[in-house]
């Protein structure tokens, strides 16, 4: 089995509490003199604290133009890349040379050459590793790249591969737009990334390992979540109807994953649910029927960091693994959604 030797995470320095965010997307979303209660209103609910940001905040304002955007994403998406596949190696005990496959997602800025082979050289990874940059899949993609590393490492048992994700949501806020897709968006995502060591089962490692997984793409549901591309970069698409998707699909598709696995919801002591905002973690626990505490975890990230989109999920494993670990032999469940619309599960044996 695949086991899932280390986690690390990394942020941005500029940290602010949720007001100082709530006045910065009044001035760069909202005409001047704007009434401000729904944005108030959007931003009181999102229940996030305090987010990072790629930038200092007083550059928001002065940000003009995708390109501009774009260049600020690569530049920071590379160091936030190397602190935390550094640290990730660190604590696995491998060094970049042992590293054989790079997986690297974002959904927030796009570079080629990919942002994986920017850091590549920095980070000593051997000449002939195999690198698989993605983008498109959103939140989904720190679910669905454990999984896919899973796959991988299944053919190749002796090998050790990364996941690197780096999202930096604050950059894609289109200035000047006041709508409610927009101003959910600022309201409640944030910037950080996020690095999975994964070995082989020929390499003896310690970690959770990885069991299974399962995709699932939902029918007529493209409209739901995503971006439409523009002059000014991605415009965000998120429609209301995301946790109405969550609680018509998302049961049956847990139930019946873990019962092809014989494990029952009852079993797992672990629920590593990425933090979609707080309509879809309530949509989450209810159709599940979960316990009270169950998504704790997830709940604490999304109040300290937002949803950092791909990287969620993983931060959510990170603290789990380091605050709250379970009973060794016990189950776990990686969920995440994201456009598509699409689930992905993953199964883990702590």
């Amino acid at each position: 089995m695949t086991r899932i030797a280390a986690v690390r995470c990394a942020f941005p320095p500029h940290r602010y509490p949720q007001s100082e965010l709530t006045d910065m997307a009044a001035r760069v979303c909202l005409p001047e003199n704007a009434d401000r209660r729904l944005l108030d209103r959007l931003h009181r609910n999102a229940r996030v604290d305090y987010r990072n940001l790629a930038l200092p905040i007083e550059q928001y304002e002065k940000l003009n133009g995708f390109g501009a955007a774009n260049d600020a994403f690569v530049s920071v998406a590379v160091d936030l890349g190397l602190e935390s596949v550094k640290a990730a190696l660190d604590a696995a005990e491998l060094e970049p040379t042992d590293v054989d496959m790079i997986m690297f997602t974002s959904v927030t800025g796009i570079a080629a050459p990919s942002v994986d082979a920017r850091l590549a050289a920095a980070l000593g990874l051997r000449p002939d590793v195999k690198r698989v940059p993605v983008f498109g899949l959103g939140c989904v993609a720190g679910a669905a790249g454990i999984a896919r590393i899973h796959d991988y490492l299944r053919g190749w048992p002796d090998h050790v591969a990364v996941l690197l994700s780096v999202e930096l949501c604050s950059l894609t806020v289109q200035r000047g737009d006041s709508s409610p897709a927009n101003l959910v968006a600022g309201a409640l995502f944030g910037d950080g990334a996020a690095a999975v060591v994964a070995c082989g089962a020929g390499r003896g490692a310690a970690g959770p390992t990885v069991v299974a997984s399962r995709s699932h793409l939902y029918p007529g549901s493209e409209h739901v979540m995503g971006w439409q591309v523009g002059d000014t970069g991605f415009r965000v698409m998120l429609d209301a109807s995301v946790p109405a998707v969550v609680r018509r699909y998302l049961a049956d598709d847990v139930h019946g994953f873990l019962a092809e696995h014989g494990v029952t919801a009852g079993e797992v002591t672990a629920w590593v649910c990425h933090p979609g905002g707080p309509k879809v973690l309530e949509a989450v626990s209810d159709v599940l029927g979960l316990p009270a505490d169950a998504l704790d975890v997830t709940w604490r990230s999304l109040a300290a960091n937002g949803n950092l989109s791909s990287s969620s999920v993983l931060h959510v494993l990170g603290d789990t693994l380091a605050t709250r670990p379970p009973e060794p032999g016990t189950w776990g469940l990686i969920i995440a959604m994201g456009p598509g619309f699409c689930s992905e599960l993953v199964l883990i044996r702590w």
